[in-house]
């Protein structure tokens, strides 16, 4: 972190649908983050514990977010990272829309009402180089077992369709396949199973983070899977283990809506920063 390491820090827990996430707020003061300091606060014993942290800093003309896995690495985008966030500034602005800058690019959120919060994960990437995968394949029926549909959302996804998504150990199949040689870098891996028209149940392993009860980005790659293969439209329901989204894949891009909670704000103790520099 710039400036002096000892002095406190404060964060906010968030989550959508269980994912859950520290926010720390660049716009009013300096920080950096670094691989080690996010693998820290990421410590579920040790730290605070999150799927993901995610770093809000002032652009040119809006806010810019930046997101770390909890092993400390880099991630393209979080969908539910994104709607958190983008209620939270609604919140205190007064706005209904907003648009918010990644990785991925501009991302817009709106207020959907009823509590909901709405975001357009822009279109997805589904030729082979923007994935990435590291060779030429059709990337809706990738060569390997249980063919799966491979999709990038700002990060790489694999997509099994399967009669029984319970009956799966995801900490061994997602492990196994996180690093398949397919992706070169890394893979978050889901589990899907259609259980009603436009209807999916998905469970996720995310890379770098392991399972977790929700994934945005993972929403929509799915969703967009079912719609290529013709399992489903392109407006469905995905049940996850934490709770329901909703994604509907526009001509404008893939929006995802769900519920947000903003759990509590706290304050990293000097000692515990003066430990980590």
């Amino acid at each position: 972190m710039n400036g002096k390491s000892t002095d406190n820090l404060t964060f906010s827990k968030m989550h959508g649908l269980g994912n859950d996430f520290v926010v720390l707020d660049a716009r009013v003061r300096e920080i950096t983050v670094t691989p080690a300091l996010a693998q820290a606060l990421g410590d579920r014993h040790r730290g605070v514990g999150f799927d993901q942290l995610a770093l809000i800093t002032q652009g040119s003309d809006m806010p810019h977010l930046t997101f770390y896995n909890a092993d400390g690495s880099l991630s393209g985008t979080c969908g539910n990272a994104t709607r958190c966030i983008a209620r939270q500034i609604m919140q205190e602005t007064g706005q209904s829309a907003l648009s918010l800058s990644t990785e991925r690019g501009v991302l817009e959120a709106r207020d959907a009402g009823e509590g909901l919060t709405a975001v357009n994960m822009g279109h997805p990437q589904l030729d082979w180089r923007d994935i990435p995968l590291s060779q030429d394949m059709d990337t809706t029926d990738l060569p390997m077992e249980g063919r799966p549909v491979a999709t990038g959302m700002g990060n790489p996804h694999c997509t099994f369709f399967m009669d029984d998504v319970m009956a799966i150990d995801l900490e061994i199949f997602g492990a196994r396949h996180e690093n398949h040689p397919f992706y070169p870098e890394r893979t978050n891996v889901q589990i899907a199973q259609i259980i009603g028209q436009d209807h999916i149940r998905m469970r996720v392993w995310e890379r770098g983070v392991g399972t977790t009860l929700a994934s945005g980005s993972s929403s929509c790659a799915t969703a967009v899977a079912a719609a290529r293969r013709g399992l489903t439209g392109r407006a469905v329901r995905v049940d996850l283990d934490g709770g329901t989204l909703h994604v509907d894949w526009r001509e404008d891009g893939v929006w995802m809506t769900g519920p947000t909670t903003h759990v509590f704000d706290g304050t990293l103790s000097a000692a515990y920063l003066a430990a980590l520099a």
